[in-house]
């Protein structure tokens, strides 16, 4: 198990220099779906056309269309407010794409003070989430528009 820093650094070592979102969202994915521990679904949404859309993703496969008020993600995005369900199936209105999920963090992507979409990452485990986890994923997700990417 990487830890949160650790994490923090290896992201920043990803992206460094890679002006491709789709590629540094593959990549971010990546590195949290397998080095976060209790992981089941590491991934991006865009916020596209007053929905999100799925993005570049580990795990199994996702649900395409999240309309904005639905599931932890639509709520994510709607109320542009970090997401932290300890028991997704007494979230109302949730979304179940892999009916093992238990619990989900999820996190709104911000790109020149927009909303761009979010990072969604699920897991197996009842309450796996804290709010360190949210800040981690708050801070990789700037990541997808370092200083020199804008595409």
């Amino acid at each position: 198990m990487t830890s949160l820093p650790l994490l923090y650094q290896q992201a920043c070592a990803l992206v460094e220099g890679e002006p491709d979102w789709i590629a540094n969202c593959a990549n971010l994915s990546a590195l949290i779906f397998n080095e976060l521990p209790q992981v089941n679904f590491a991934g991006v949404y865009r916020y596209e056309n007053g929905e999100l859309i799925l993005g570049p993703f580990q795990g199994k496969p996702a649900c395409i269309h999240i309309p904005l008020g639905k599931g932890v993600c639509g709520t994510a995005a709607e109320t542009k407010k970090i997401q932290i369900v300890s028991d997704v199936h007494r979230f109302k209105g949730h979304i179940a794409c892999d009916e093992a999920t238990r619990s989900e963090l999820v996190v709104p992507i911000w790109q020149d003070g927009k909303l761009w979409g979010v990072f969604d990452l699920d897991s197996p485990i009842l309450d796996r989430f804290k709010p360190n986890d949210a800040r981690l994923i708050d801070q990789i997700a700037t990541l997808i528009w370092s200083a020199d990417q804008r595409n």
